[in-house]
């Protein structure tokens, strides 16, 4: 891996951990930290943030390797935004139930009551993004 695109990892796996640390306290803050530990079968909050920021890492890391050919500084914050909504749709409307032993209900109910986890992976894409392109040199 060149030197640059190792570059675009770290900076966009230190966006990822401000992005889920952000996200993290909300999630805290909603009770919500338990059930992602209870995805590794620890229903714990502290386990549950730790798995949150494995993730958090391993996601905003991923973005970095996505954005960095674009190389234009201007479409980093929609991008991030994007790719928060589109977690949201990977994570708690779609592996989330089949790892709790349900099933994908891609249904109005199921999205009204995932509505505070969306808002939260706006703001983890957003906070990602803007970490990501203030470390830009």
């Amino acid at each position: 891996m060149a030197d640059g695109s190792m570059s675009c990892v770290r900076k966009g796996a230190l966006g990822g951990f401000v992005g889920g640390g952000v996200f993290g306290i909300m999630m805290a803050a909603m009770g919500m930290l338990p059930m992602i530990g209870n995805m590794v079968g620890q229903p714990s909050a502290l386990v549950g943030l730790v798995v949150h920021m494995m993730m958090s890492v391993g996601i905003g890391a991923a973005f970095g390797l996505m954005v960095a050919p674009l190389g234009s500084e201007s479409w980093l914050l929609p991008l991030g935004l994007a790719y928060g909504l589109l977690w949201w749709v990977i994570g708690p409307l779609t592996v989330m139930p089949v790892m709790m032993g349900g099933a994908v209900a891609w249904n109005a109910a199921a999205i009204m009551a995932a509505l505070p986890s969306g808002m939260g992976h706006l703001v983890f894409g957003g906070v990602m993004a803007v970490v990501y392109r203030r470390t830009l040199a």
